[in-house]
């Protein structure tokens, strides 16, 4: 129990009604799970008013609401504030005693590379006899206990309850995906982050966001707002990595394979075994493949460094990670044909995963690229996603991957839109995802070459709002071992 008053310390407060000395036992945005001793916030989000189901909440008992809306309620404690979300933010961190100020808590941002940062740190940090957390897109970590994970980061609740249970158990570090979402809608204003780390930035959310340049900005506010005790670390070879450091407070630093950066490393050898690496003049071996890791192990080791960490200590550890689920998954069938399975859902990401491919292969075996888009998303980049598939590619398979409410086969012709008419020949149009991978593998020869692009770590289809079981690695296995390949 916490007493108003004290949940709403630091929010701006337009007015209030009522006992400033109620007791709360829990905070909702929810109103279905409102009552008595609730403290509401009625959210406008993208499809729903939380102000619209205020009379929800107070048929169920409640009897504190924060509003950013002139409302009129008699007989209630009602708070107005500038910004529901804003305020929820703050109240969470309040209310669970501000968690993220008694850990380590590392933000991790940018369009492609933050799961497998923020794993690779995990796991680098297990390894070294840390406590430590994991906030991700696949999953969310106590130590060895796993969480289910349904967004990149959680609502403000549910993260400032996760971080609360961390330092219960004695977690020291934490690694944390910031998804660009989260960032706009407020849900970790109040968290107190020690450091920050930008990957990469390149066409992704549009259907959210609308201009790139917004995109930019608010993955830029993150850093804006880091404290002067924290660092922030930007990979220095994207074109707006230093755009990320120009209005921060934190201790700039910068990590790079092609630039002058405090933390450098180079590609010494690249195959389908791992990667030789030299890491500010110290080779490692890594089982990790291609140059887009090169960049993670790289910002890691920085992290890392930043934290104080011995320097040999990370880099044998570095040498002991696996890579990620989803991302590069790589394995090779008993008849030589090698499978990659990869989140690869941006025209960067499929580039860097194809490029990857091209830079290690021998040329004299056919790479096959199973690729789909999701639905309900940006439109834009299917084109470009197809375009660079066919480049890259001996033969591009279109298929299904999430639909949601479109139509599949109008995703593909969207796609299509990119296929320049002399790769035609080398597309095939199978909507039925099974079907695809069937079709890849029955047309595979030894040494050849499987992508399939888009789901990754993914265990479902969205099709039509109901989730159905579907998952890549199991279904390109199946199929290998019924081929007998």
């Amino acid at each position: 129990m916490k007493v108003l008053k004290d949940i709403l310390y630091n929010i701006k407060i337009i007015s209030i009604q009522g006992d400033v000395k109620a007791r709360i036992n829990q905070l909702t945005f929810d109103s279905r799970k409102a009552n008595s001793k609730s403290l509401f916030f009625a959210i406008q989000g993208t499809n729903i008013d939380g102000h619209d189901y205020i009379q929800d909440a107070l048929d169920l008992g409640c009897t504190s609401i924060v509003v950013d809306k002139e409302i009129s309620i008699k007989g209630i404690n009602l708070i107005i504030v500038e910004n529901t979300k804003i305020a929820l933010a703050l109240a969470a961190n309040n209310f669970y005693d501000e968690p993220s100020k008694e850990l380590k808590l590392i933000g991790i941002t940018g369009t492609n590379g933050k799961t497998t940062i923020a794993t690779l740190l995990f796991n680098l940090y297990n390894l070294m006899g840390f406590q430590t957390g994991l906030i991700s897109t696949i999953v969310n970590k106590i130590g060895l206990n796993e969480l289910p994970s349904t967004h990149t980061t959680p609502d403000p609740i549910s993260l400032n309850i996760l971080l609360r249970k961390m330092v219960d158990e004695g977690v020291s570090h934490c690694f944390m995906e910031v998804s660009s979402h989260a960032i706009h809608q407020n849900r970790i204003t109040g968290i107190s982050f020690s450091g920050g780390v930008f990957t990469n930035i390149t066409h992704d959310h549009l259907d959210y966001h609308k201009t790139f340049k917004e995109y930019i900005n608010v993955k830029k506010s993150f850093f804006d707002k880091l404290p002067k005790t924290a660092f922030a670390l930007t990979n220095i070879d994207d074109k707006n990595g230093e755009i990320m450091l120009q209005n921060t407070q934190a201790k700039k630093t910068s990590y790079s394979l092609k630039s002058i950066s405090n933390y450098h490393a180079k590609i010494l050898e690249n195959d389908f075994s791992g990667l030789l690496m030299s890491i500010n003049k110290e080779e490692i071996w890594t089982k990790l493949i291609g140059d887009f890791n090169a960049y993670n192990l790289l910002a890691v080791f920085g992290v890392s460094q930043e934290l104080g960490e011995d320097e040999r200590d990370v880099l044998t550890t570095l040498s002991r990670l696996e890579s990620i689920s989803g991302r590069f998954q790589f394995f090779k069938s008993k008849t030589g044909i090698i499978s990659i399975i990869d989140y690869a859902h941006t025209p960067d990401a499929l580039q860097n995963v194809l490029k990857t491919i091209e830079n290690i292969r021998t040329k004299n075996e056919s790479v096959y690229t199973i690729i789909g888009c999701g639905g309900n998303r940006d439109k834009k980049k299917r084109p470009e996603m197809a375009k660079i598939a066919c480049k890259l590619s001996d033969k591009v398979i279109f298929t299904s991957d999430n639909p949601r409410t479109e139509n599949p086969e109008e995703i593909i012709e969207d796609m299509m839109i990119g296929v320049d008419a002399v790769h035609f020949k080398k597309t095939l149009k199978i909507l039925d995802r099974t079907e695809a991978i069937k079709i890849a593998v029955s047309m595979a020869k030894k040494n050849d070459i499987i992508l399939i692009a888009g789901k990754g770590h993914e265990n479902y289809q969205e099709i039509k709002g109901v989730k159905h079981p579907f998952d890549d690695m199991k279904k390109i296995l199946e199929t290998l071992n019924k081929f007998n390949k």
